[in-house]
């Protein structure tokens, strides 16, 4: 555990850091990323979420050199199960110690970690995404970013949209029926996060220093015979040329129940008044209102990295999740960092549910514990990795059996960081 001392080979001492050490603990992560200090209430929100007895500290003598953190999680998988992973997160290393083999150390240490509280999944998101590989995680979600020309670009809604009631509501006011309605959502998307205790005020930090000219935090409900069906938070940024008006949309929340409450939202947020784009980041890559719009390549969609994810026990996670079409697979798995994973498992599973066990027989299909993370959630084809030379197929027809029951019906979704 992180609480019992710990020392690298370099004379580093690895330890939880205690409650009265935590100011200083987080000042060193902030260093580490470029030592910009955030808004106040930012800063005490994040102290409060952290669990000391889940970090570890790297200690240089009475100097915090390294820092890593995680959180208890719930994700949900494919067949919709809540999942126990931990939330791997404030990792940073003093550059003054930089090549010493702190990282790996904490890494390890983690790791080693999560293991022993019986988690099965370790995930997060990564700064720089060619760190974590050599630890075994593997990039398993991706998010979409939009710049949608509103003065273009139409939308066309589905029937019952007029049907959907929109108002405006202070962020705080809805905060408790939003954050019910996200929860419906929770579990019909691979890779979203139950919010834990303390996380809904995450959606509503709105320091005044990080608005860059936009508007403070609003907030639109829709509802349906006075239920809520789905809402909208976003800021304002005005903007005005020789030409007119020029402002932007700056959205950071959506859910919706159904399509004729999401178009409704999308559409409001399409119209507002002297306001030209709408900016949208770490968005669902097959969210709806891409099918609705007269001209999607005016609302230059990108992709990038999302949540990576690293199986802590290979047959537990195998067996937490369900398969959309039926498989019996032996895998190879290699996994120098955590070698307990490493050699044969057989898979079986269905729709209904699954078991993963060591197995003595041939494998049939190779990878890494690194390409099992990146195909867990149902969102990177393991035929695409072997496409790549990353997955080896050992018998035919193995690979795309595989392949197709790792599926999911839905892309993979991270809301939010953390």
């Amino acid at each position: 555990m992180a609480t019992d001392l710990a020392r690298n080979d370099r004379g580093i001492e690895l330890r939880a850091a205690r409650r009265d050490e935590l100011d200083g603990w987080y000042d060193t992560l902030v260093r580490a990323f470029g030592g910009v200090s955030e808004a106040a209430e930012e800063r005490q929100l994040s102290l409060e979420l952290i669990e000391p007895e889940r970090t570890i500290g790297a200690w240089d003598g009475a100097a915090c050199v390294g820092t890593a953190g995680a959180f208890d999680f719930r994700l949900t998988v494919p067949g919709g199960a809540p999942v126990r992973a931990a939330g791997i997160t404030m990792v940073g290393v003093a550059a003054t110690h930089r090549r010493r083999g702190v990282l790996t150390s904490m890494m390890r240490r983690q790791l080693d970690d999560v293991r022993s509280w019986g988690r099965p999944l370790a995930v997060l998101t990564a700064s720089e995404p060619d760190i974590y590989g050599r630890f075994g995680y593997g990039a398993a979600t991706f998010q979409a970013t939009a710049e949608i020309d509103t003065s273009r670009v139409r939308l066309a809604v589905p029937p019952g949209t007029d049907d959907v009631r929109l108002r405006y509501a202070a962020p705080a006011d809805v905060l408790d029926a939003c954050e019910a309605l996200y929860a419906r959502q929770v579990p019909l998307r691979p890779g979203m996060v139950a919010r834990l205790p303390r996380w809904e005020r995450v959606a509503l930090l709105d320091p005044e220093s990080e608005r860059n000219g936009a508007s403070p935090l609003q907030c639109v409900v829709a509802e349906r015979d006075g239920d809520l069906v789905g809402y909208a938070r976003f800021r304002v940024r005005p903007d005005w040329d020789q030409a007119g008006p020029k402002g932007s949309v700056l959205l950071t929340d959506l859910e919706a129940l159904d399509p004729a409450a999401g178009a409704a939202v999308w559409r409001f947020l399409f119209d507002i008044d002297l306001t030209s784009t709408l900016h949208t980041r770490g968005r669902p890559v097959d969210e709806a209102w891409q099918h609705l719009v007269s001209d999607i390549r005016r609302c230059r969609v990108t992709l990038r990295d999302s949540l990576y994810v690293r199986l802590v026990d290979v047959g537990a996670a195998l067996e937490a999740r369900t398969y959309q079409a039926p498989v019996d697979v032996v895998f190879a798995v290699e996994d120098d960092f955590c070698p307990w994973n490493a050699g044969r498992w057989r898979l079986t599973g269905d729709a209904k549910g699954a078991s993963c066990a060591r197995t003595e027989e041939p494998a049939e299909l190779a990878l890494s514990v690194r390409e099992l993370g990146a195909a867990y959630l149902g969102g990177v084809p393991l035929t695409s990795l072997a496409a790549g030379g990353r997955v080896r197929e050992l018998r035919q027809g193995a690979l795309t059996e595989a392949s197709v029951a790792f599926g999911s019906p839905v892309a993979p979704w991270l809301p939010h960081g953390f």
